[in-house]
């Protein structure tokens, strides 16, 4: 071994490496707190606009000519909880997790649960401007 590299650096060298070249997404999710969004859904070969409008504690959502409002929990800045203000059955008693995963300037993509379901789902919403 080469007398000038201190015992135990040549066994962390690939690691270091490794974690160097790692580097997480940014993420700036403050800037999709609040605004109008929209996503899309595939339901049996259709592609299905779902608008949703937030602010820092309500998020009313549009679809299919229905009308949905939730209340928003913020965990941190890029994760929330909404829970449905007038569930209709069920399962919409249950509140969903949101995470946000990744950021653009006019989108970003997030993952979703019912609370205590391990099924997640992906999806991305984009800001309209």
């Amino acid at each position: 071994m080469n007398r000038f590299i201190p015992k135990g650096v040549p066994a962390l060298l690939p690691v270091l490496l490794v974690t160097a070249c790692f580097t997480l997404p940014d993420r700036d999710c403050a800037q999709h707190k609040t605004g109008t969004f929209f996503s899309y859904t595939l339901l049996e070969g259709d592609s299905l606009i779902t608008t949703f409008i937030r602010n820092d504690s309500l998020e009313v959502e549009y679809f299919q000519g229905s009308t949905d409002t939730s209340t928003v929990r913020w965990i941190n800045d890029c994760e929330y909880i909404l829970k449905n203000r007038n569930p209709k059955n069920r399962a919409e008693e249950k509140s969903i997790h949101i995470k946000i995963l990744t950021t653009t300037d006019s989108s970003y993509t997030f993952e979703f649960n019912a609370v205590g379901s391990a099924k997640k789902l992906r999806a991305t919403a984009y800001k309209k401007h």
